[in-house]
């Protein structure tokens, strides 16, 4: 195990999270990376994506090593909001945000962790396996990146994102599949207090329909959650259309269609009733993804871990990221805890030793030949 270069890979974070780069905004914080891994030796490619993902680009970047095993490393590039004008503070071995934002280590932990492990095999002039970098634009709201990313640059048959929390050694092996569904309810206008009769109200036919609808926790693998509701303007009109945002998730790919046929029907079965007019958009977000504990891939994760005196243990979540997108274009991904905690929030904060020890592992991994 290498001795990692501690305040080189917290500054390099440091710097990384004060470059704002709030989805769809990645121009300035792909444009450094693409320049430092070329720095580092890597060849880049600036990988173009329609300027209404990103103003930024997509980054492959290769590293040729001298062990006979390539391995596709992945993090995205940007934040949630709000991500701009971070204040970063280092208090008891904790980096966090002065409060009024979130902090930037989802993603960025991952990309200073990747470059300073790389950095110090270079330093120490070690054998490393060959290095496929995939850095994304816009993962978060729907994995935008990923989905575009042109695999034909990609020779590895196996991939690590680092986009996760919880103790360092955790490995994500299972993760749900997404439905999404768009609904507009159209009903019919009339005075609310002169001919409510005449009317058809779109939101007695959505509550109608969500009344009779399984949502929340529907059992251990599956979800289903609506989450925007938009419609009406003025109380003496019978709201005339409604539009909705739902979704519904699991580990159970059979499962996740019969919930999302479950919600389909019961808001067509809501409209007849009520006799309104009902568009329904379905559209599969990511499919699930699950590999074996017993799989080579996650066996050399695990052992060096285990290497590093770590615990390793894999788990599943509840949560999407580029690995299922990998995954769904067949290249084997598992993703990896950086040990970010409490993300999407101002209170979002990552330990000093926790970044350490998930570069250490990068290091170790590198330089297996198992």
């Amino acid at each position: 195990m290498s001795t990692i270069n501690q305040q080189r890979l917290i500054n390099h974070f440091i710097e990384l999270i004060k470059i704002n780069s709030e989805s769809r905004n990645e121009k300035a914080i792909a444009e450094t990376l693409a320049e430092q891994l070329g720095e580092l030796g890597f060849s880049v490619h600036r990988l173009p994506v329609p300027e209404a993902v990103s103003n930024g680009f997509n980054i492959y970047a290769r590293l040729d090593g001298n062990i006979n095993d390539t391995i596709a490393i992945s993090c995205h590039m940007d934040t949630v909001n709000p991500g701009n004008d971070i204040e970063p503070i280092i208090e008891d071995g904790v980096i966090r945000s002065k409060g009024d934002t979130i902090l930037g280590g989802d993603d960025k932990s991952g990309i200073a962790a990747i470059m300073e492990a790389v950095r110090c095999i270079q330093a120490d002039n070690r054998e490393h396996k060959t290095i496929e970098l995939a850095f994304t634009v816009h993962e978060e709201g729907g994995l935008q990146g990923s989905k575009l990313f042109d695999m034909s640059y990609i020779t590895a048959d196996k991939a690590i994102v680092l986009d996760s929390g919880g103790a360092i050694g955790a490995i994500v092996t299972i993760a749900p599949g997404q439905q999404s569904l768009k609904i507009t309810i159209t009903g019919k206008p009339a005075h609310a207090g002169l001919a409510p009769e005449e009317g058809i109200n779109a939101l007695t036919v959505a509550a109608d329909a969500i009344t009779n609808m399984r949502l929340s926790r529907i059992d251990e693998e599956t979800t289903a959650n609506i989450g925007v509701v938009q419609g009406g303007q003025v109380t003496n009109i019978v709201m005339p259309s409604l539009y909705l945002a739902a979704e519904a998730r699991s580990l159970n790919d059979t499962k996740l269609e019969r919930q999302t046929a479950h919600m389909i029907e019961t808001f067509e079965q809501a409209a007849a009733k009520h006799g309104a007019q009902i568009n329904i958009e379905s559209s599969r977000s990511y499919n699930a993804y699950h590999i074996e504990d017993n799989d080579p891939h996650v066996q050399s994760i695990m052992a060096a871990f285990s290497a590093n005196g770590l615990t390793p243990f894999t788990k599943s979540t509840g949560g999407g990221s580029d690995a299922n997108v990998f995954n769904g274009n067949g290249l084997k991904t598992v993703n990896l805890s950086t040990g970010m905690s409490k993300v999407h929030t101002t209170e979002e904060f990552i330990t000093v030793d926790d970044m350490t020890k998930i570069t250490e592992f990068m290091y170790t991994y590198l330089c297996s030949t198992n």
